[in-house]
């Protein structure tokens, strides 16, 4: 299992139809290329997940550094529960969930890093979050660390040591 990242969003205003329109807009943005084949998960007769890939138009078969596999889920789907906030030093006033699940990060940081500064760039209240650390991106991070040079490690410094 690698290491996994996610978007945080206000529970309120999220729908995985406003998340794929976003992400749409962002694979644009961001110059690379999406696959989607509209396969919906369903459980219990309702809309669970679907997945995109997203990949980097430099992409070769057989290179998995190019590409990112993203879940879109339900808001109702358990696994978008998010808990994490003393951790993470985030007000838990905010009923934020996970969406958007990048299945691995490693390998992949470019196009990730390209695609979440679009994104949040649209959603600039939303947060990046890569699992395994006690630290989120916002809007303001991502922003700033497009001004510099790009770090192949970004996604596992704190963004607030950088720069």
């Amino acid at each position: 299992m690698g290491t996994t990242a996610f978007f945080l969003t206000e529970r309120e205003k999220y729908s995985p139809e406003k998340f794929l329109s976003d992400t749409i807009i962002a694979v644009f943005q961001s110059d690379h290329r999406l696959i989607f084949d509209n396969h919906k998960n369903i459980e219990n007769g309702r809309f669970s997940s679907t997945t995109l890939n997203v990949l980097s138009h430099s992409y070769n078969s057989g290179e998995n550094n190019h590409q990112f596999i993203l879940y879109v889920k339900a808001k109702e789907n358990k696994s978008v529960l998010f808990h994490d906030y003393e951790d993470l030093n985030l007000d838990p006033k905010q009923d934020l969930i996970r969406v958007g699940t990048i299945e691995e990060v490693f390998g992949a940081e470019e196009v990730i890093f390209q695609f979440v500064y679009e994104y949040l760039k649209l959603n600039q209240s939303d947060y990046f979050w890569v699992a395994d650390y006690d630290w989120v991106y916002t809007w303001e991070d991502i922003k700033k660390l497009h001004s510099m040079n790009y770090d192949s490690d970004w996604c596992y410094k704190n963004p607030k040591m950088m720069g």
